[in-house]
């Protein structure tokens, strides 16, 4: 069981973002990545959408013999993941917690920032976690929508993502925060940018990096760490094989040469 893969899942490819800290962080661990590339975004789609996706993924990742399963998009941890860890016996983590404890270790003045789709923003589910951890806190969250399409895009620093980074912000700022999350996985590759808009005394929280620190600690508490042996991972998507191919290689620090279209509808109930 130890050497299985992990499976890690998003609604497109921002979730590469976790299966590169994964590869980093834990060398050791195979990953069975699935990005669904026909139904990307999540981010405006209503919570029983997302759920029904990531039950037909869990199926998916199921039958791929996976030990342990990320979901590795901050939508479906919001709203599907409470619902789906009933379904599967095996650990499921999300991105959500692990961002938000982060959060709370770095802020200094107690003001932390939330970017996010318009679904994770609407659940507040990044806000209800940071409340739970200190009730102290305050919290302020701004959906980012065009962030995705732009990274789907691979827009990654041109001028048009720059301006519109500045314009969703620049609210965001009044409030004086000092961390500030990204809460969706495609945001890392847009952090430069962002970074540059909020300025060097806002501190970037980059969930992805802390969930792969958080998987390792499931894998340890479980016994599911990988023995000292070469990785293999595997890509599925659900449109368009050769886009994410070439995506992928810009972002892993690996080669993509296993990249498979899957069918979902044949796993509906």
């Amino acid at each position: 069981m130890n050497n299985s893969p992990i499976g890690v899942f998003d609604s497109g490819v921002g979730g590469l973002t976790v299966a590169r800290e994964i590869m980093r962080q834990l060398p050791n661990e195979s990953i069975v990545y699935f990005g669904d590339t026909a139904r990307v975004p999540y981010g405006s789609k209503s919570k029983e959408t997302v759920t029904k996706f990531s039950e037909q993924i869990i199926r998916f990742l199921k039958t791929k013999d996976v030990k342990a399963i990320v979901v590795a998009c901050n939508t479906a941890s919001a709203f599907a993941l409470p619902e789906i860890s009933k379904e599967t016996d095996i650990p499921i983590i999300g991105v959500v917690d692990p961002g938000a404890y982060a959060a709370n270790k770095t802020t200094v003045n107690g003001r932390i920032g939330i970017i996010a789709t318009e679904g994770t923003v609407m659940s507040d589910t990044y806000a209800k976690v940071l409340k739970g951890i200190n009730p102290e806190l305050q919290v302020f969250s701004k959906a980012c929508p065009l962030f995705v399409p732009l990274v789907e895009e691979g827009w990654l620093y041109d001028s048009v993502t720059y301006e519109i980074a500045d314009r969703y912000l620049h609210d965001l700022m009044s409030y004086d925060i000092d961390t500030l999350v990204l809460g969706c996985t495609h945001y890392p590759l847009i952090r430069r940018t962002i970074q540059k808009v909020v300025g060097d005394d806002v501190t970037l929280i980059n969930p992805a990096y802390e969930t792969a620190k958080a998987l390792e600690k499931v894998l340890v508490d479980n016994g599911l760490s990988a023995e000292n042996r070469k990785a293999e991972h595997k890509f599925y998507v659900s449109d368009s094989v050769s886009k994410f191919r070439t995506f992928a290689l810009g972002i892993l620090p690996c080669s993509v040469d296993y990249v498979e279209c899957v069918n979902m509808e044949q796993y509906s109930e």
